[in-house]
């Protein structure tokens, strides 16, 4: 039996789903909110609501602003393997590259994934 291919938006929410877990698994709390646009050889997330209790408290202070920042950037980027994965198994692709930031402000994060395909023939 033929597997039906994906649709655009089943991919997007697929990853969108993928992206929260990891969220969830690996740095140990999910966004409230999360969303994903597939942009050619692009993958754009934004997720909101991101930040502990005790990261909110910390970002108070300058200081502590970038040791929340930076912590987070550190964990993310050691995370590669998982990303790669989530990549090759919802998008069928190869992750080439991942660029992160975030926000202690408004506890959001943006993450931009390139990739070895373009998403718009892929998901026509």
């Amino acid at each position: 039996m033929m597997q039906k291919r994906k649709t655009r938006g089943e991919a997007e929410a697929e990853f969108t789903r993928a992206i929260i877990k990891f969220e969830k698994d690996y740095l140990g709390r999910g966004p409230l909110d999360a969303r994903t646009f597939f942009l050619q050889d692009m993958i754009l997330v934004r997720l909101r609501g991101i930040l502990t209790p005790a990261e909110i408290k910390l970002a108070e202070r300058p200081e502590g602003k970038t040791l929340v920042k930076e912590t987070r950037r550190q964990l993310f980027e050691s995370s590669r393997h998982l990303l790669e994965t989530i990549v090759q198994e919802v998008v069928g692709c190869t992750l080439i590259s991942l660029h992160t930031d975030m926000s202690s402000k408004t506890g959001e994060r943006v993450i931009v994934l390139t990739v070895n395909a373009d998403l718009n023939e892929k998901f026509s």
